[in-house]
């Protein structure tokens, strides 16, 4: 998933027995970790809608409720709910109203400006770097909030009237598995992300979301590394500096019973637990520069086991560029680890395959709902060429 270019992470090159090749109805295309690239910005813009906040009129901070139904476990970000807080008072104090328009949430008009100059000013108050990569953190999210309620559905993070929440077909994952999305806050609510299919298609708690820089939401990621134990954590990610290894290298070595083992109904034995870093290309290396970091602090050394994928064009490429057409999207990523595992003797037993062919599902509902819609907004839904000398 490690690249230079500006566009998603996780590039592997899928290639699966003639029984496991995606089938037919994947006429569009992945991309890796995260999907956030630019590949529906323009599609996506609305006109500006102000900010809609709760009836007590204490300036509408997340309730757990709310913050829950938008696909995240944790409890509310303390930090989110201060920067609502001060937004609202800025809002208070000049007497004008938050407006958002286009895609993520962004503030438009005056009100921009002058929660510019106010959000500038008290990050160079921070004297710790990890305090302002916090705050940077907390404060994209609690725009993003603010700017999609009322207007996003809350489950697949689409504008209301393009909601594809009842084509979705759950389906249960092999509890031997859990996924990771660790997900950057500029891919958060993003339309066009399509890390929010794992959860949506197999629940909170096999694919939980984990947001980049929420001290509260990667606290309960690595309390949960470190009660597995390093051995079952892997890092989706093509790691340059410490050549990755694939599922066969990883786990064909493993004996059935050992498999097994992966995961039980005690509290000894975990599953096997798989990060997707979903985010742009440009910001991926700065994710797992992070994992990193947690590593050391968990189990005294940087190194994390990463797992390269063979993964093909993703069924996004139609829609979103990308920096070369080996590049997958965080749903195909999962698409293809599901199925290589499932190509293990030792894991055919799961059905692994067929959850596979849900996440493929999903991801095809979500590629006709962002072409229809940009269709129906009259934009091109040709994909752009980019880095040509890099396609291959």
């Amino acid at each position: 998933m490690l690249s230079t270019a500006s566009n998603r992470v996780l590039t592997f090159t899928l290639q699966f027995s003639s029984s496991l090749k995606f089938s037919p109805k994947t006429h569009i295309d992945y991309r890796p970790g995260s999907l956030h690239s630019s590949i529906m910005s323009s599609a996506s813009r609305s006109s500006p809608r102000e900010a809609l906040f709760d009836d007590s009129g204490c300036g509408g901070p997340i309730t757990l409720e709310e913050w829950q139904r938008w696909g995240c476990v944790s409890p509310v970000p303390a930090m989110v709910n201060a920067v609502i807080q001060d937004l609202k008072l800025l809002e208070n104090n000049i007497d004008a109203h938050m407006v958002f328009g286009g895609n993520g949430g962004k503030l438009q008009g005056d009100f921009k400006i002058q929660e510019d100059k106010k959000h500038r000013a008290k990050y160079e108050t921070l004297a710790d770097s990890d305090k302002k990569f916090q705050f940077y953190s907390a404060r994209q999210i609690a725009c993003r909030l603010l700017g999609s309620r009322g207007y996003l559905c809350q489950k697949c993070w689409l504008p209301m009237e393009d909601c594809m929440c009842s084509k979705v077909k759950p389906s249960s994952l092999w509890h031997g598995i859990k996924f990771w999305v660790y997900m950057h806050p500029k891919d958060f609510l993003r339309q066009n992300n399509t890390g929010k299919l794992l959860w949506q298609v197999f629940g909170v708690q096999a694919a939980t979301l984990c947001l980049y820089g929420i001290s509260e939401d990667e606290e309960i990621m690595w309390n949960a590394f470190k009660d597995a134990g390093k051995a079952k954590v892997w890092c989706l990610y093509p790691n340059h500096n410490n050549a990755p290894k694939t599922v066969q290298d990883a786990f064909s070595h493993q004996s059935s019973a050992d498999m097994e083992c992966a995961y039980s109904l005690t509290n000894k034995d975990r599953p096997l637990n798989f990060v997707l870093i979903d985010g742009t290309w440009s910001n991926s290396a700065a994710m797992f520069r992070r994992v990193k970091e947690q590593a050391k602090l968990a189990w005294g050394e940087e190194d994390i086991p990463c797992i390269s994928l063979a993964t093909g064009a993703s069924a996004m490429h139609k829609l979103r560029p990308q920096p070369s057409w080996d590049r997958t999207c965080t749903a195909a990523a999962a698409i293809s680890v599901l199925a290589e595992l499932q190509l293990l003797p030792e894991c055919s037993t799961h059905g692994l395959d067929k959850q596979a062919e849900a996440v493929e599902d999903a991801l095809v509902v979500l590629l006709e709902v962002l072409t229809t819609r940009r269709l129906r907004m009259g934009r091109s839904i040709t994909r752009k060429v980019r880095h040509s000398r890099d396609i291959c």
